[in-house]
């Protein structure tokens, strides 16, 4: 049962990495469309729905998952572990800010800029480097 549910979790984890690197993409265009425009409008659903039907979800999984596998697995004592939860922790603060910027979107107040979320969508890559590392070399 643990290699299915370690498979599951690996599904949820591509699921929200893909939703959190779309979403940013999705307002870097969004900076770009007039407020009001068919095409604001459309931006805004898009959106919602990526982070309603796919980003919160798949967190969900990737985190109740995780934390059985740990618990399952013997991992909570290990160093790579403790490293590993403490970027997931700060991918899961990233979730936070692209829903306080989504809304921000939703409302037409948006005051940052493409460039802004250009930046923004770089970090996620790098915490997933950071986390694949940490779960395949297991450095400490």
């Amino acid at each position: 049962m643990y290699l299915w549910l370690k498979a599951f979790h690996v599904i949820a984890v591509i699921a929200w990495m893909a939703g959190m690197l779309y979403l940013p993409r999705l307002f870097v265009y969004h900076c770009d469309a007039p407020k009001g425009s068919i095409q604001s409008e459309t931006f805004k659903i898009m959106e919602r729905r990526l982070l309603k039907a796919i980003i919160n979800p798949a967190m969900m999984v990737t985190w109740v998952l995780g934390l059985y596998l740990v618990w399952d697995g013997g991992w909570y004592k290990s160093g790579w572990l403790h490293a590993k939860v403490l970027l997931v922790l700060i991918l899961s603060g990233l979730h936070g800010v692209y829903v306080r910027r989504l809304k921000d979107f939703a409302a037409d107040k948006n005051t940052r800029s493409a460039k802004y979320y250009r930046i923004l969508n770089e970090v996620p890559t790098v915490l997933l480097i950071g986390i694949v590392i940490l779960v395949i070399v297991k450095p400490f």
